[in-house]
């Protein structure tokens, strides 16, 4: 029992802290109103038009501005105050759903109409992601950076199991408009929370002044670290041809495994269910590295071809599960990898930039993966995700072998007080130094920066 207790205590230890716990709780009444208004949008367009391309339409609309946006959002992530700045991204998101409400209310709504008003929700996803990831960072201390990211999958992943459901019983029920209007009054939740946040108790990044090519120097920057570049381009990779599942799976489900849309309905489920376990699973780590990433990558391109390979309803139902635990092991590494290692004044841009390769692909990759699946059948799109996602996997091992600890201006694992020690005592690895990393941060950084900093660096990426 009383391991148990440390067990649960060490998972959710980031909602001890008074803030985040907060922003966890308004977050994740919006991210289930946010699945409503996904979903009801499908729907309704589908409705309106009975067509496959009207719904790849309405995903450009959705995501195109995360990859046309994406770098000069972050730029201005980098900017402005994160809070501030999500309290005006979060408002006009919820005036955005009570639009596509009154669409809805209306009757019969031109189409052209809704995809104006998804547009607006993408440009606000592309501003709202790289400040709330941001500002994850700003709200608990730097040795509880890995936990409070992998609760935020957590709750990402929660809202897709719980949204897409309720959606469907709201849709068959009383009708498309009110799942819009529940989406805009969830939004009240998270702009209440963001407005009782204790801005002394935070740890604001530096405000990056305004300057001439900024976004560029962002992109140079990402080059110039390996242990930020080796991550994205494998997150590139994956997230054009792997995470597509929502193209893939309704026709895996009934051409395939022979099954109805409720198959498919199961089987998306049972892999958010597993992605919720092994969001909850991560929580505990304390440390990542290049090659953590590396390895999650391969375990997500073998537990695709597995799924590739599965005979009936059954197994399919059982790898989801695994497919759901592996994926979010490869999205929570990459993600809590690049928000440790960005220097805090790139730590926006830098974000923004994975949003851009694992959302902003999306308009890319869906449709290459689904003309392989009707070309030549729902599971050899599968099994393309699984081979490029151990290809990456495979890449990233090598490079993680290669790097040394001055192969770029920070060699990046979250500290625990035993960090770099052997249990002698001694260095271990022949890794550097909390206080070398210390001495190498502060002259690049200002040395304030840099004391911050070095309580979580320290080993190999």
């Amino acid at each position: 029992m009383t391991r148990l207790r440390t067990a649960t205590s060490d998972t959710f230890r980031s909602l001890h802290v008074r803030n985040f716990r907060l922003f966890f709780t308004g977050q994740l009444i919006s991210q289930i109103g946010n699945w409503l208004t996904l979903v009801a949008q499908t729907l309704l367009v589908l409705k309106l038009t009975n067509s496959g391309i009207a719904l790849g339409g309405l995903a450009a609309a959705q995501f195109g501005p995360v990859l046309l946006l994406g770098a000069w959002a972050g730029l201005i992530a980098d900017r402005s105050d994160k809070r501030r700045l999500l309290l005006i991204v979060q408002s006009i998101a919820m005036v955005q759903s009570f639009v596509l409400a009154a669409l809805a209310f209306s009757g019969h709504p031109p189409v052209l109409a809704i995809y104006a008003v998804a547009l607006v929700g993408g440009v606000t996803i592309a501003f709202d992601n790289p400040a709330r990831r941001a500002f994850v960072v700003e709200m608990v201390p730097e040795d509880n950076i890995h936990n409070a990211v992998s609760l935020n999958s957590a709750l990402m992943t929660s809202s897709r199991v719980v949204g897409p459901a309720v959606a469907g019983l709201l849709v068959t029920t009383v009708g498309f408009g009110w799942c819009f209007l529940a989406d805009g009054l969830s939004y009240i939740a998270v702009l209440v929370a963001l407005w009782l946040i204790r801005t002394s108790e935070l740890r604001p990044s530096h405000v990056t002044a305004k300057a001439r090519r900024q976004v560029r120097e962002g992109l140079r920057y990402v080059r110039g670290v390996p242990q930020l570049l080796v991550p994205l381009t494998m997150m590139a990779v994956v997230g054009t041809l792997s995470y597509n599942f929502q193209t893939v799976f309704p026709l895996f489900s009934t051409r395939d495994l022979h099954g109805t849309a409720t198959t498919f309905t199961i089987l998306f489920s049972v892999v958010s269910v597993g992605a919720l376990v092994g969001a909850l699973r991560t929580a505990r780590r304390t440390s990542i590295s290049i090659r953590d990433v590396a390895v999650s990558s391969l375990g997500y391109g073998i537990a695709m071809v597995l799924m590739a390979l599965a005979p009936d309803q059954a197994v399919a139902y059982v790898l989801g599960v695994v497919l759901g635990v592996c994926s979010i092991a490869f999205l929570t590494a990459s993600t809590a990898i690049v928000q440790i290692e960005a220097a805090p004044e790139m730590r926006g841009r830098v974000l923004a930039l994975q949003a851009m390769l694992f959302l902003g692909t999306t308009p890319i990759g869906g449709p290459i993966v689904g003309w392989v699946a009707q070309q030549f059948g729902a599971r050899y799109a599968i099994g393309l995700g699984g081979v490029a996602a151990l290809a990456a996997g495979a890449w990233g091992l090598v490079k993680a072998r290669r790097l040394t600890p001055d192969s770029g201006h920070r060699w990046c694992r979250m500290a625990t007080p035993t960090a770099g020690k052997t249990g002698r005592g001694r260095p271990g690895r022949g890794r550097p130094s909390l206080r070398e990393v210390h001495l190498e941060l502060a002259g690049d950084h200002r040395a304030e920066e840099a004391a911050v900093d070095v309580q979580r660096l320290g080993g190999d990426v």
